[in-house]
């Protein structure tokens, strides 16, 4: 069945042509030599109609693997979260499922508000006087935080912890080239930054330290030793956090953070096979005037009714270019809608409780696997994820792992050679006894 709307017909075309002014098609690319030009048929599959196209989507969908019917245990910056059914009603409305910059603010005060309360719980989250409406992710955030400690202090050098997310090193290492600015990787020991060689590698140049807390390993940073650190040199202290762990640890800002950024997945974002994602940007009320993006303040209008507004936009598309303090375009305002409708169903209750229970399943699943002879690495206090080290291959082990329905951990190997054959774990609170009892007795089995 042919449907109307997806060709263009024979008079369609000659239309078209007698508006240009020209007879034919040939005639149209008459100035393209005939040496370049294509000769027969494009080596593609035959076209096929609606229905028999949503078919053949449909079959190659259904061979996906989810987490809806598989448990999953894998995390390094993407987690399996509980989402509450009223994100996905609130984000498909109209009035914000269409909205991009609210530029009018007489018309666009939903979306308004909304960031506005984005902007508020993660200043409450982070222990941070400011937050923007929104990064693109986590990765790109912590790389705009890198060029924002740059720009105010007049240096050129960055240190980053090894245990810092191998992909947002790998943003850093390019926002950073574009700007002439040296990175600098400090290794971890024990799972944790090797305060030593941090000591060692701090100078007069460095713009700022960047850690995470929980960091890649899942294993908690001691921000105050680095903060102290960091500060003796007068260089800026960055912190990137997963927002969910923040419903329970102490949060950065309460602990000498200069920049606080993250990514804001684990509250109402789905996995969707890594993105689109929503990076959050908080920071000290003395910096409000560098922070990339836009920040939406709270006012009143002419008959003294509270309103919002954007109050400050920094970015080159709105100000002059040169005195601009980044050129991150768009925000990802329904993301972070997503997000605020997590966080305020949850409530900040809710938020603590979901944090514990990641805390205390990790703790189960990790007492369980020593239990079954597994080797757990690094003794420090982790969140919601761990290392095992593994007898053979992760790559085959999480191949019977997913035969067995089950969606193992990252295989650390992969960024890490000294830590071949070691797999990152993660138990967050959608795992059940019943699943995390299975993973061990499958793992503990092959080893």
């Amino acid at each position: 069945m042919k449907h109307r709307y997806l060709p263009t017909t024979e008079r369609d075309k000659k239309e078209m042509l007698e508006t240009i002014g020209v007879n034919s098609i040939e005639e149209l690319f008459a100035d393209i030599p005939e040496s370049v030009r294509f000769k027969g048929d494009l080596k593609v599959e035959k076209q096929l109609f609606e229905p028999e196209l949503i078919r053949y989507m449909s079959k190659l969908a259904r061979k996906n693997v989810n987490t809806i019917e598989n448990a999953s245990f894998l995390g390094a910056g993407v987690y399996d979260h509980a989402i509450p059914s009223v994100v996905d009603h609130v984000i498909r409305r109209s009035e914000f499922y269409t909205a991009y910059t609210p530029y009018q603010p007489e018309i666009s005060q939903g979306e308004l508000q909304a960031i506005f309360e984005f902007q508020t719980m993660i200043c409450e989250l982070t222990g941070m006087d400011v937050a923007n409406s929104s990064m693109y992710d986590g990765p790109t955030a912590l790389a705009e935080a890198g060029l924002l400690s740059a720009g105010q202090t007049k240096k050129k050098k960055i240190i980053v912890s090894k245990s810092v997310h191998p992909e947002a090193r790998a943003v850093i290492d390019t926002y950073a080239r574009g700007q002439h600015l040296s990175v600098v990787e400090v290794d971890a020991v024990n799972g944790v930054t090797d305060l030593d060689k941090l000591k060692e590698e701090m100078d007069d140049e460095t713009a700022c330290v960047m850690v995470q807390y929980p960091n890649f390993f899942g294993q908690l940073e001691p921000l105050p030793e680095l903060e102290e650190i960091v500060h003796q040199h007068k260089s800026m202290f960055v912190v990137s956090s997963n927002p969910l762990a923040l419903g329970r640890l102490t949060p950065p800002g309460d602990m000498g953070a200069d920049i606080v950024v993250g990514d804001c997945q684990p509250f109402g974002i789905p996995a969707q096979y890594g993105g689109p994602h929503c990076g959050y940007f908080a920071v000290t009320k003395k910096l409000m005037r560098k922070v990339p993006g836009r920040l939406v303040g709270e006012t009143k209008d002419e008959v003294g009714q509270r309103g919002y507004v954007l109050t400050l936009q920094a970015r080159e598309q709105h100000i002059r270019r040169d005195k601009a303090t980044s050129n991150i375009c768009s925000n990802q305002a329904l993301n972070a809608l997503a997000s605020s409708v997590a966080m305020s169903a949850l409530g900040k209750e809710g938020v603590r409780t979901m944090a514990e229970q990641n805390i205390k399943k990790a703790y189960y699943a990790k007492s369980q696997l020593e239990n079954a002879g597994l080797t757990t690495v690094f003794d420090g206090v982790y969140f919601n994820e761990f290392v095992i080290k593994l007898n053979g291959s992760v790559k085959e082990m999480n191949q019977k792992l997913l035969n067995k329905g089950i969606i193992g951990g990252y295989d650390l190997g992969r960024d890490y050679p000294e830590l071949s054959n070691h797999m990152l774990v993660a138990v967050t609170e959608n795992r059940t006894k019943e699943e995390i009892d299975t993973f061990v007795k499958e793992v503990g089995g092959a080893q």
